[in-house]
């Protein structure tokens, strides 16, 4: 069915993490998590769907057995108790590329030793997958989550007589046909994709040039198309997290440029949780994040992670928060307004119907803007940041560096939604002259006069020669980014403190180093050091900003 209102779906990938993290899926977590869903759903947020993510098959059962010991008795428990409590369960399958598991002897003519992956238009893979999705919709499966697709896949005698153009788009017309077909006969299935279904691989970095990446015949198929896994943008922010909202914000105006509809994009914007894949947040910065993936006006909205972070006093804004954006998914078109995220460009999402508007404005810079939003009516204020308060001006705001905010009209102008409390803004940032001049190879210095007053903010970039940002990775278990992006301060010989956010292990890499110091000699010079271990051949470049904070002013 095509999803005619928005729905909120809980996937519980975050809460375990097999990839960047060693937290495996088991039984017992899962059915944790769904109690948790179900304490929330108490106190009024909208989850309809639970989705059991990727490993919980067995390496041997094409998609049709559960991992054991994991699964003991296989999914009937978590099935059974989903459906008694109106909870629509979901499940997460490998596309044409069956990762982690070994193909089955229904596969195997199919199969492309080179790739790994089964072909979708020759051999026995794709009947044998569209029946299995048919057994797990027979068991209440109703939200189908596809991952991981290669279209490039084909047995070698395949690959001898077509062009690999020729396999591509056979594959794509063949599976695409499937899920058509799985649609038609099961018309209470949600259909949703992630990796794979993209004409060129996405690119981590937010700087590229726009390109066509997407094909929107997908939409025939699919009733959501997610524009990746939430990580940092290559705008820099001395709030990490902020830096995340930023990533999404831009990875959906990119989406929408490709003609994909916002109703239509699974921003996969919230993710909570304990494990790498959200580089160990636990649910900081959550409140913002929360109000940005649902403003971003997609159907499909996503939940990852562990719900028993959230309290009852959170579910119950949540809960708020949601009612009031769902309303307006459901009654009007949320349309994008301002410049590009990735570029630095102050933007937002607004949504209006008779009775009322929530306009969420952003600026990802390291200064303060300002903007014209995109209503004339007189906006309330009802969500920031702490520190810096937004100034409005009939119907234009200033925001301060890296901060958010939710304003209402009409009816929607009434809730004081209080402040995110994770992440303060400056109330005074302001441009300071600094040359960096080279140091040694992969290390530039500035060398400055204390001010008398706030902190120096230190922003720092690696990009090539093409002037495009170069993301640096760290180990999950071992390098963390601070160790391979740093910033270090010396005054009269000796070490300053540097504050930072970034140094987490970064499955996705980063591109940029923000930290603050504290100056209290004035007298003395300070010596500022940027240095990346990076082996590639990069350019830094980086600049200096004075900030005072409302406590300091």
């Amino acid at each position: 069915m095509m999803i005619d209102q928005p729905i909120g779906v809980y996937l519980n990938w975050s809460s375990y993490d097999e990839l960047s993290d060693n937290v495996e899926l088991t039984e017992a977590l899962a059915l944790r998590q769904l109690d948790e869903l179900l304490r929330l759903r108490a106190r009024g947020v909208k989850l309809d769907y639970y989705v059991m993510d990727a490993f919980w098959f067995a390496k041997d059962g094409g998609y049709r057995e559960w991992r054991k010991p994991h699964w003991p008795d296989g999914p009937d428990r978590w099935l059974e108790k989903c459906v008694s409590h109106g909870v629509k369960p979901g499940m997460w399958f490998g596309a044409n590329n069956p990762a982690w598991m070994q193909p089955i002897p229904e596969w195997m003519d199919s199969f492309d030793p080179e790739t790994g992956c089964m072909c979708c238009f020759y051999g026995g893979f794709l009947a044998h997958y569209s029946e299995t999705l048919h057994l797990w919709y027979e068991q209440g499966v109703r939200l189908f989550k596809f991952d991981f697709a290669d279209f490039s896949a084909a047995p070698p005698g395949i690959k001898q007589a077509l062009l690999p153009s020729e396999i591509r788009s056979a594959n794509i017309t063949g599976f695409r046909g499937a899920l058509k077909a799985f649609r038609s006969a099961h018309p209470e299935a949600i259909l949703i994709a992630y990796n794979g279904f993209e004409e060129r691989t996405m690119q981590n970095s937010t700087d590229e040039p726009l390109a066509k990446v997407i094909d929107t015949r997908w939409l025939e198929a699919f009733d959501a198309i997610y524009c990746g896994d939430p990580r940092p943008a290559d705008v820099p922010a001395m709030n990490f997290w902020r830096s995340k909202d930023i990533y999404s914000d831009h990875m959906v105006r990119r989406y929408e440029q490709n003609s994909i509809p916002l109703r239509r994009i699974d921003n996969a914007g919230f993710m909570i949780g304990t494990t790498g894949t959200c580089y160990h947040r636990g649910k900081a910065a959550w409140r913002g994040m929360l109000i940005l993936s649902l403003a971003r006006g997609g159907s499909v909205n996503a939940y990852y992670g562990n719900l028993d972070l959230l309290s009852d006093e959170d579910a119950v804004w949540f809960a708020q928060v949601q009612r009031m954006f769902f309303e307006l998914q459901q009654s009007s078109t949320v349309h994008t307004f301002g410049g590009i995220p990735g570029a630095g460009e102050m933007y937002g999402f607004a949504a209006a119907n008779t009775q009322g508007a929530l306009v969420t404005v952003v600026n990802p810079s390291q200064k303060k803007q300002s903007m014209a939003l995109p209503l004339t009516d007189q906006p309330v204020l009802l969500f920031t940041d702490s520190g810096f308060k937004p100034i409005i001006d009939t119907n234009m705001i200033t925001l301060g560096a890296e901060q958010i905010a939710l304003v209402g009209y009409g009816d929607y102008a009434s809730v004081e939604l209080g402040q995110e409390t994770d992440v303060v803004i400056p109330e005074v940032i302001d441009s300071l002259d600094a040359e960096f001049i080279p140091d040694s190879d992969h290390s530039i210095c500035a060398t400055v006069l204390p001010l008398s007053s706030g902190k120096l903010r230190v922003v720092f970039q690696q990009v090539n020669q093409q002037g495009r940002a170069v993301r640096s990775s760290g180990d999950k278990s071992l390098t963390t980014l601070g160790q391979v992006l740093t910033i270090t301060a010396e005054q009269a010989g000796r070490n300053l403190p540097v504050e930072i956010n970034y140094d987490k292990a970064i499955w996705s890499g980063l591109s940029w180093a923000v930290g603050e110091i504290a100056v209290k000699d004035t007298m003395q010079p300070v010596k500022i050091r940027c240095t990346s271990a990076e082996k590639r051949d990069v350019t830094l470049k980086a600049s200096l900003h004075r900030v005072v904070y409302q406590e300091e002013s």
